[in-house]
């Protein structure tokens, strides 16, 4: 049995001298490639970690057989927290635990350590409770400065020897030897109270401290996301610039837009809104009425509507339904022996990126030009949204056709919707919370979300005047370029 000290020689560097049992000096050799850091306080002194402890052992090599009850028999995962987890254990008899080696059961102050895998969790045993443990895992039974080996085995400098001394391709693993070898700096014995003193007061704030940096990087890793729900949600709501009474109010631009909308349906070009035109409007009480107007000029009796209003919107702006600002088309249906290589592209739910642009690739679907569906092909304006899919985080996620994709249609699975004026204010309401939380609620199918089209027809939608879209829009550019 050797014992090791680590001296400084009259140069500076430290040294290290093995002496036996008589006090012979058996080697004596320069460790200054070894020490984590060299400077030491006055009274420090460096030693091996087989000098501090009376045991350094791990767990039987051989799986014992387990069983239902009987001695806890831990393994990593009971342990990974860096505290003893009893409450899913396995078990192993009261015979194996008894054939044990004494080194091997472990006793009140001893300490584990996982060596294998996730190596480097200190854990102290602080339970006289009876167990035993697998090999990947380490017992060190330190002959003192217990409480202060605890801390400096889980300091960065001993993970960082671990790491570079670790062996092994699937899982590392630190050896015995490598224990054993492990250099501790060590203080002065009346000095280790007042460093475990003052780790006692400063770990809760470091703790705390960890725990903001955690949150303060999940959100750093979230703000882009949740920055743009916010932006577009203040846009919707009007509070993302301010209002000009001079601007024209929304309302005569709905009249426009209805207009338009009786000239495409007595054209043919359009269908009529199902039930009616929709007119949203303020009673005399203060309350949101809407009444439904046909063909002929006739109107339905007025309803309140004042509990479907999600929120207050600033003077000059209107509610209208969706069914007012936008026309939907269906997607193209097709079978497997229908496509081909070349011919008419198909876009399909995959083709509409998170940022809401969309994308070709090799291996996309082609129909031949016989099943041209001209309402299903794509213009420049329209928005798509995925009306079906397996997922709900998926359903309803809208793409912005921003140029010309010739020879291009929509798959069975997606919807257009082609706004019949204000095609950016349109955009922005499909890409805004608004939208995209009621489609989430509103889809139905257990394992294939489907959103019907009547739901976002009748979505309620804020519509400010025209002059305040363009300053929405110049806002939201100038954040892009901001950004980019």
């Amino acid at each position: 049995m050797y014992a090791i000290e680590c001296p400084s020689s009259s140069h500076g560097s430290p040294y290290e001298k093995r002496v036996d049992a008589k006090g012979r000096v058996l080697s004596d050799r320069c460790i200054a490639d070894e020490v984590p850091f060299e400077e030491l306080p006055e009274g420090w002194a460096w030693a091996r970690l087989e000098s501090l402890c009376s045991v350094i052992t791990d767990g039987d090599h051989q799986a014992p057989p387990q069983q239902a009850d009987g001695i806890p028999f831990l393994v990593i995962s009971d342990v990974s927290s860096g505290k003893i987890d009893f409450s899913n254990t396995r078990h192993v008899s009261s015979n194996y635990f008894d054939s044990l080696d004494g080194s091997r059961k472990p006793r009140y102050s001893d300490l584990l350590l996982t060596v294998t895998g996730s190596f480097g969790i200190v854990v102290p045993v602080n339970t006289e409770e009876r167990f035993c443990f697998q090999r990947h895992i380490a017992l060190l039974r330190p002959l003192g400065y217990r409480r202060f080996m605890i801390n400096a085995l889980a300091a960065p400098s001993t993970y960082a020897y671990f790491n570079a001394k670790a062996t092994g391709t699937a899982q590392k693993t630190v050896s015995l030897g490598c224990l054993r070898s492990t250099l501790l700096a060590l203080p002065p014995e009346n000095e280790e109270p007042r460093i475990i003193n003052q780790l006692t007061q400063l770990m809760p704030l470091v703790e705390e401290y960890g725990e903001l940096e955690d949150a303060r990087e999940a959100l750093d890793a979230a703000l882009p996301g949740r920055l743009r729900k916010s932006v577009l949600q203040l846009a919707v709501q009007g509070g993302l610039v301010p209002q000009d009474p001079a601007d024209e109010p929304a309302g005569v631009l709905l009249e426009r837009i209805r207009g338009q909308r009786r000239q495409l349906v007595a054209e043919g070009k359009m269908r009529a809104p199902k039930g009616g035109e929709s007119i949203i409007f303020a009673g005399s009480d203060g309350r949101r009425y809407e009444k439904r107007v046909d063909a002929k000029g006739r109107e339905s009796e007025p309803v309140c509507i004042e509990d479907e209003i999600p929120f207050e919107i600033p003077e000059g702006w209107e509610w209208a339904r969706f069914s007012t600002l936008i026309d939907l088309a269906p997607g193209t249906s097709y079978k497997k022996h229908e496509v081909t290589s070349q011919g008419i592209r198909i876009l399909r739910g995959g083709n509409i990126l998170e940022n809401g642009s969309l994308t070709i690739g090799t291996d996309d679907v082609f129909l031949d030009y016989g099943h041209v569906v001209p309402s299903a092909q794509v213009q420049v304006g329209d928005v798509l949204y995925v009306a079906s899919t397996g997922s709900k985080k998926v359903i309803g996620k809208p793409g912005f056709v921003s140029r010309e994709m010739p020879n291009t249609q929509i798959g069975a699975f997606l919807r257009i919707a082609r706004p019949l004026a204000c095609q950016g204010w349109c955009w922005l309401i499909f890409f805004s919370d608004l939208y995209r939380s009621r489609i989430r609620v509103l889809s139905t199918g257990t394992n294939i979300n489907n959103v019907k089209e009547s739901y976002v027809l009748n979505l309620l939608v804020p519509l400010p005047p025209l002059p305040e879209q363009r300053r929405i829009f110049e806002w939201l550019e100038m954040l892009r370029n901001t950004n980019d």
